[in-house]
């Protein structure tokens, strides 16, 4: 199970998937900026998922400056989270890639981070299934060349779906 869905529904559902393709960056730029639009993004827990070299930093640092963050925006490979805050709104940008004990998830204050408002988005969530929520959306990133990309998106709360259905209207 990917950290996407390793909580099993009491009711099985099957969530409509969304598959884009994006030829170069500016692709991946204009989706962040129509999903930084979604009012519901606020309070969102993303996934993102992919193989190294997939385009997932890139998409949130596209997404990060979409909602305002400024200065520099780095990945969070060696500190695990990286908090930001944009026009109001608590972000922290997640990269679970190192991490292995689950005690760290305890000592680090992440179960009160993912307890408070703010939009929460996770690079290698696998890493951490056994302890995070359950995503409201998983992205996964498949490079097929060298510029574009296939996003395959997946809701798994109501919330998700509404995220979703937001950038479809």
């Amino acid at each position: 199970m990917t950290a996407a869905n390793h909580h099993c529904p009491i009711v099985e559902t099957t969530a409509p998937v969304t598959v884009v393709t994006w030829h170069h960056e500016d692709d991946t730029a204009r989706f962040a900026q129509r999903l930084a639009a979604q009012p519901l993004l606020g309070n969102a827990f993303i996934t993102l998922h992919g193989e190294l070299g997939a385009g997932k930093t890139t998409l949130v640092r596209h997404l990060l400056r979409a909602l305002g963050v400024q200065g520099r925006i780095k990945s969070p490979t060696y500190a695990v989270v990286e908090p930001h805050q944009a026009a109001g709104l608590a972000i922290w940008h997640f990269d679970f890639y190192r991490f292995d004990d689950p005690r760290e998830w305890e000592d680090a204050g992440f179960r009160d981070i993912f307890a408070s408002p703010g939009l929460k988005l996770a690079e290698w969530p696998e890493k951490a299934q056994a302890v995070l929520p359950l995503a409201d959306v998983a992205i996964t990133l498949e490079a097929l060349d060298e510029e574009t990309r296939q996003a395959t998106l997946q809701a798994y709360t109501v919330h998700g779906q509404q995220l979703l259905q937001g950038l479809q209207a």
